[in-house]
């Protein structure tokens, strides 16, 4: 290997290996890893920020604002309450979510698309007193299956399409991965509706009703004049029994107790430790007159003078405040707002509530100046976990802005205008005919996604430049020596499925596609089959929560583990190779 070589292999294993650690983000360890490239002279100056100004960049950035607008304009509301039902059995439901995510995420991010349908099928779950266990995670894994389908169904695709592009001079078009992703994602949808969610583990929790698992570890203060005072810790147990909470323990000075607590008498500012739905949360502190917080943030909350409401959120790794604690973070302050109590896979949080870090699944129970919830949720950059209204849609203009996506996507579907002006112009029309204010237009990109992309394109190229990816595809080839052309493309797919389930896809599709064209140039076949079976791969990622955003968002929602995504999702990344590979071969022959 080459000194070049050498130092774009160890630069992409620190990426993967921080990556995997998962102790920061992936767009700061990218950027860093671009940073560095320049500094070892492997990535020339003049195209180290070219990723920014790559059309799969721009692509990406362009398809979150319109599935916003999609969204805001009501679009996407009008067929889910058509068609959802709480009456129907599970199986039907979950056949009927999954093929409107499925299909929705062949048209908008998928990750913008589970954001929208996870509420309504959790509230679906409720009105028919089922676990959210049983379809969230069928959904999640239906709507990374429906952007296989499209271009701009999925990061991959994007990245995929732009390679093509610089490689053999034509990227692929709207349509070109519907054969093969169509296909995929209809026998996987089958699988997930009729099979797969009998596959996710029976534990006992996963039979409670919703608001059974959506108990939250939380806080409640004595206040200075309080009937409490001096009564013991153990007394308030009726009282307790009586709302459905558990007093866990007690926070004075500082310092928690727990057992031994229940023997103490009660002093003005103790805080009580509470495990309780945010139903009976209230109910408690209504009945016994506790504060929510300390002082100082009772003061924010009552500067907003109009009522106050609670609301449940999703945290992404994307949110603000994912990795910090709600007092670093500000949020009293900020925006007069307290975080009351965290749910996190069913475990109980060890420490102060609002000295916890927050990490990426967790539900929060913040309560927030009355009609503030949607404020607040965005400015969080978490997801409503109920629909309570927080998008104002204007149903007018509903089959407008369905009219003006459809018409972009045609023209650039048959060659009329480039796919990224196509969109552009959209984003456009969406402010104009304010479908989309203005003020919110840069909200909804995805910015570490952006930055992500813009890093690791400049370093895929000059791996590919340094012939990185060659000496990748020869190894592949040599350790398949003898096998046919369709077994090397299928192990090609399983190298990519693995890579994918662990590490996020846009970083594995960068590396993987450029291996792709060089397997099939050693091989002496056509590329596209190649580039087709990274596409499916690297948007297959079902054994982990990690491998793609939309399991980590269903993490804390649906009470999961780590080791649950398997069950389900191994027999159907099986089924996956199973069903991609002779489509690959069908339509875009060796």
């Amino acid at each position: 290997m080459t000194t070049d070589q050498i130092i774009l292999f160890s630069l992409f294993g620190l990426v993967f290996i921080f990556l995997l650690w998962g102790k920061f983000r992936y767009d700061l360890i990218a950027f860093s890893a671009l940073l560095l490239g320049v500094v070892l002279g492997v990535v020339d100056t003049k195209d180290a920020f070219s990723g920014f100004g790559h059309p799969a960049t721009i692509v990406v950035a362009l398809v979150l604002v319109v599935s916003a607008g999609l969204m805001r304009s009501g679009a996407v509301f009008l067929i889910t309450r058509t068609l959802v039902d709480s009456a129907r059995g599970l199986g039907s439901h979950i056949a009927l979510m999954g093929s409107i995510g499925a299909i929705l995420s062949a048209f908008m991010n998928n990750v913008a698309a589970l954001a929208l349908l996870m509420p309504v099928d959790i509230q679906t779950a409720r009105k028919a007193g089922r676990s959210p266990a049983l379809s969230l995670m069928p959904l999640s894994f239906a709507t990374i299956l429906g952007g296989m389908a499209t271009l701009i169904g999925t990061p991959p695709n994007i990245i995929i399409a732009a390679i093509r592009g610089e490689a053999m001079g034509e990227p692929y078009k709207m349509f070109d991965f519907a054969p093969v992703g169509g296909i995929t994602a209809i026998a996987g949808l089958i699988f997930v509706a009729l099979i797969g969610w009998r596959l996710i583990p029976a534990r006992e929790d996963a039979g409670k009703s919703v608001s059974e698992l959506d108990s939250y570890i939380a806080e409640l203060t004595v206040p200075t004049e309080s009937k409490l005072l001096g009564l013991r810790l153990a007394e308030l147990q009726e009282e307790a029994d009586e709302a459905d909470v558990a007093i866990i323990g007690l926070i004075r000075d500082g310092k928690r107790r727990y057992g031994a607590a229940r023997n103490v008498k009660l002093l003005a500012k103790d805080t009580l430790i509470i495990e309780a739905t945010p139903d009976a949360l209230d109910e408690f502190r209504t009945a016994l007159n506790l504060n929510f917080s300390d002082e100082k943030r009772e003061e924010h909350l009552k500067a907003a003078g109009e009522g106050l409401d609670m609301i449940e959120v999703v945290v992404t790794d994307s949110s603000r405040i994912a990795g910090k604690t709600a007092q670093a973070l500000g949020l009293a302050w900020r925006q007069r707002s307290v975080l009351m109590g965290i749910s996190r896979e069913g475990r109980r949080i060890t420490s102060h509530v609002r000295r916890t870090e927050i990490r990426p699944g967790d539900i929060l129970l913040v309560l927030v100046p009355k009609d503030r919830g949607g404020d607040v949720t965005e400015w969080l950059g978490c997801l409503p976990l109920a629909d309570k209204g927080y998008v104002v849609t204007d149903n007018k203009k509903v089959w407008l802005a369905i009219g003006l996506f459809g018409g972009a996507v045609l023209a650039a579907s048959v060659g009329l205008i480039y796919l990224p002006v196509a969109l552009g112009i959209v984003v456009v029309a969406y402010v104009l005919t304010k479908i989309m204010p203005i003020s919110e237009l840069y909200d909804h990109i995805e910015w570490p996604v952006v930055v992500l992309l813009g890093s690791m394109i400049p370093l895929g190229a000059a791996l590919e430049q340094a012939g990185g990816t060659k000496l990748i595809a020869d190894s592949l080839v040599g350790l398949t020596n003898g096998m046919p052309a369709w077994a090397v493309l299928t192990v090609l797919m399983i190298v990519t499925m693995t890579l994918s389930d662990v590490l996020n896809n846009t970083a594995t599709t960068i590396v993987a596609a450029p291996v792709g064209i060089q397997m099939a140039n050693t091989l002496g076949v056509s590329p596209d089959p190649f580039l087709m079976a990274v596409a499916v791969a690297a948007s297959s990622a079902f054994l982990t929560p990690i491998g793609h955003k939309n399991n980590t968002l269903i993490l804390g929602p649906g009470g999961y583990r780590f080791g649950d995504y398997w069950r389900m999702g191994l027999p159907l990344e099986i089924l996956v190779v199973a069903v991609s590979v002779p489509a690959i071969l069908v339509f875009w022959p060796l």
